[in-house]
């Protein structure tokens, strides 16, 4: 007789992780997930509802093991908002790349699916720009008033379109250990701002922003 698995969160990451690479496809139900790593239906359910909620919560615990690995440096007051932000995004990339073929398998190629994985950690990384001090960013000092005054809720759209765009760039980058992404990701942080300060951009922003809030709340 088979002995029983002690289950937890991590260990159902890293069993559905190898079957979805493994098999090249979801399990197909939990119960057959469940009897064939030796541990019942119901302690699957104490964590997840399905395996779709897997999927979006595997990015979010990915970043949220960046915050927790970059908060030690982020901590010193020499630090400037922008090199937190960078700190945390390099971290995170560098975990993605540990996990790159499950990360890819689970966000997939299409977009709709990419941005429905991502819901989770859309939340997370809306809360992780409240914790920032934006006052004495650089790129928001020199600005136009305009800029200076974003709201919260802008902020936090304009980061957030600008880790999504990253990783969709990570997605597709072939170059060695995935440099062009830091360099991407580095080169791009102020986008999101000028942005904002662009008309004919601004209405792309907002009709983004309206199409997620309506389709994938």
């Amino acid at each position: 007789m088979n002995k029983q698995v002690n289950i937890s969160q991590e260990k159902i990451f890293e069993l559905y992780g190898d079957y979805l690479l493994n098999h090249g496809e979801r399990p197909k139900n939990v119960y057959i997930f469940s009897k064939e790593h030796n541990f019942e239906e119901q302690e699957f359910y104490h964590y997840f509802s399905g395996f779709g909620e897997i999927e979006r919560e595997i990015p979010d615990h990915i970043f949220k093991k960046s915050l927790e690995l970059a908060s030690e440096v982020n901590s010193s007051e020499e630090i400037t908002t922008k090199e937190k932000l960078l700190n945390v995004y390099y971290i995170f990339f560098e975990n993605l790349t540990m996990n790159r073929s499950l990360v890819l398998a689970i966000l997939g190629s299409e977009k709709i699916k990419n941005i429905k994985t991502l819901q989770r950690l859309r939340k997370t990384h809306r809360e992780f720009v409240m914790t920032l001090d934006f006052k004495e960013w650089e790129m928001i000092e020199k600005a136009k008033e305009s800029i200076r005054n974003f709201n919260e809720e802008s902020r936090q759209e304009a980061l957030w379109f600008h880790l999504a765009a990253a990783i969709e760039f990570w997605k597709k980058d072939t170059s060695p250990d995935f440099e062009k992404t830091d360099i991407f990701i580095e080169k791009t942080i102020d986008t999101g701002f000028e942005l904002l300060d662009n008309k004919p951009l601004r209405k792309v922003f907002d009709l983004g922003k309206f199409l997620w809030k309506e389709n994938f709340r």
